[in-house]
């Protein structure tokens, strides 16, 4: 498959977060918050976010509809490649723990293997719902909390993937539904997840979490709004910046880390918001910038940046967690558009 076939662009729905309230945090349980929205307000969220173009010019094409199972341990193998990444600035990855006290990577890897139930259930009720609904939104969600406390068992009541647990569950569900299935791409997925995420949770308990609190302090989106315009950070950021890394003859480990830069460099980071402040967002924003315009991971000048970058993140005790969970969206959508005619995934060699 040609690299440009993968790529795909939507039109983010600007309205779509303004008729529901503003986003709370990074999880199934703290981003429901908003749940007291109106009926009327998710219909109309919804109507908006139907109005994502489908049409592209270069559609990301994927293989035939997948089965639960499948998406699962996809899901599951995107969160897995994300932490084994190396070297991410003040992540977990293959040389510790980065800003993270309480996590390293074989509590990663528990936590992405604990998922695998709950991506596949995930995908099953989207299947049997047939159509986004504000029905099927709170039966995700339920399901969502439910595998947030599988994590918590499998890590010691440690937070590794919540935000993961809503981005990439909700592509999962999004890539189970019909109208996400009918013309496997990565651009209509992200729609009729888009289209998911505007209904409102009616029965989630109202959050105060740090990455509701830094939302509401610093005035950004955060992972709602992110899933509500249709994962721009991911099909409008993520997807290009690796396959471009890929037709320059980068390879995939470097381009990866330079799809993780990318997104740094653009996302308003709950994670780093939370931690550092603005200081924090934009030592990332701009560290992040500053390797990709040294030539990125891959080069002398830009694997030295990536080392002031981290350094600094770690004085400030930042972390890109958010930044993180979109790299993850990009490697789940970017399996399945490898996904081959057997039902497994191209290797890359990383």
């Amino acid at each position: 498959m040609a690299p440009a076939a993968l790529l795909a662009r939507t039109q983010a729905p600007a309205s779509c977060a303004r008729t529901t309230r503003a986003m709370p945090a990074n999880s199934y349980a703290e981003v429901d918050g908003s749940a007291g929205g109106a009926e009327a307000g998710g219909v109309a969220c919804v109507a908006e976010a139907a109005r994502i173009s489908h049409a592209t010019a270069r559609p990301m094409r994927l293989a035939p509809t997948l089965g639960d199972a499948h998406l699962a341990r996809y899901a599951v193998t995107a969160l897995i490649d994300e932490a084994q990444l190396t070297p991410k600035p003040a992540l977990v990855d293959r040389r510790g723990s980065g800003a993270h006290r309480d996590l390293d990577l074989d509590t990663m890897l528990r936590s992405a293997n604990a998922l695998e139930p709950t991506f596949a259930t995930l995908a099953r009720a989207a299947r049997r719902r047939g159509e986004p609904s504000a029905l099927l939104r709170t039966e995700l969600a339920q399901i969502g909390r439910a595998g947030e406390l599988a994590m918590l068992r499998a890590t010691g009541g440690s937070n590794a993937h919540r935000g993961a647990i809503w981005i990439v569950g909700l592509l999962v569900a999004g890539a189970s539904l019909p109208a996400g299935a009918a013309r496997l791409n990565g651009s209509r997925i992200c729609a009729v997840a888009a289209q998911i995420a505007c209904f409102p949770d009616r029965f989630a308990a109202p959050s105060d979490s740090h990455g509701e609190r830094a939302r509401r302090r610093y005035q950004v989106g955060g992972a709602r709004r992110e899933a509500q315009d249709g994962f721009p950070h991911v099909i409008d950021v993520g997807l290009p910046a690796l396959l471009t890394a890929r037709e320059r003859g980068i390879d995939e480990n470097a381009a990866r880390v330079d799809t993780l830069l990318s997104i740094m460099a653009r996302l308003d980071d709950t994670c780093l918001l939370h931690r550092a402040g603005l200081p924090g967002l934009h030592a990332g924003q701009r560290g992040a910038q500053r390797v990709l315009d040294a030539g990125g991971s891959s080069t002398p000048a830009g694997r030295a940046a990536l080392t002031r970058l981290e350094h600094e993140l770690l004085s400030l005790n930042a972390s890109p967690g958010g930044a993180a969970d979109l790299l993850a969206a990009t490697l789940f959508l970017d399996m399945l558009a490898h996904h081959d005619a057997n039902g497994s995934p191209d290797s890359w060699n990383i």
